[in-house]
């Protein structure tokens, strides 16, 4: 199961949201998934991202900040028990199968059409950076299971290549459509977060997290990729 938030104000319950879809919206505003009526929140404040078992949290620009433990977050992979400040709310995360940690979500990249380039320049940067700390969440044993690719094949961007190393990477374009790749011991899936959902082999993809298979092609922003393992 994914979890839960469970919204209090001075100690008071007010509710607990399951996380139940991919991406949950929190704000002052009635249209978010979680409505936090006070002047000192943000019409949308924050957005969680939800991927199997794990939960990410995401400011989103918001005027007086999201805190976890006290602390200013832009970005946020949560844990069991952490607690999420906005205005004077706080939200407890509460899912004690939460597997993953802030590394997963910090290095993530976003592709847009005509930056696939950079991205690629990015990834191949990357490649002589040292090796995460033996034990995180981020590192996948050397022969655990090949390594995927993603290969541009349209817009300015084509023909170029990004591997997909990290634990979980953002692909599209935000407001417009986006969805994430996550590398699990049982391979690699795409998931659905925002816009529309993605293409793969000329059919959308559902809800649920869908397993990429090799030379599988995904439409996503207005680009066309094909993913493959080496």
């Amino acid at each position: 199961m994914p979890g839960s938030l469970v919204l209090t104000l001075n100690q008071s319950v007010l509710g607990e949201f399951p996380l139940d879809k991919e991406r949950l919206l929190i704000g002052r505003k009635p249209e978010n998934d979680i409505q936090v009526d006070n002047l000192a929140v943000s019409g949308q404040h924050a957005a969680i991202i939800t991927i199997l078992n794990d939960s990410f949290l995401e400011d989103l620009d918001s005027t007086n900040g999201t805190f976890v433990n006290g602390k200013l977050v832009k970005k946020h992979a949560l844990k069991h028990g952490d607690v999420i400040t906005i205005g004077k709310h706080e939200l407890k995360y509460v899912n004690d199968e939460a597997t993953t940690d802030d590394q997963d979500f910090e290095k993530t990249m976003i592709i847009r059409p005509g930056m696939a380039s950079h991205a690629a320049a990015t990834a191949k940067a990357e490649e002589t950076a040292p090796p995460p700390p033996p034990g995180t969440s981020s590192q996948v044993a050397e022969g655990e299971m090949p390594l995927g690719k993603i290969q541009v094949l349209s817009g300015p961007g084509a023909g170029k290549e990004l591997e997909l190393k990290k634990a979980l990477i953002t692909l599209g374009r935000p407001g417009v459509q986006v969805a994430v790749i996550t590398r699990r011991p049982q391979g690699y899936f795409i998931t659905h977060v925002e816009g529309k959902h993605p293409v793969v082999n000329g059919d959308t993809i559902g809800a649920q997290a869908h397993a990429l298979k090799d030379h599988d092609v995904v439409e996503l922003a207005g680009v066309k990729m094909e993913f493959f393992v080496s």
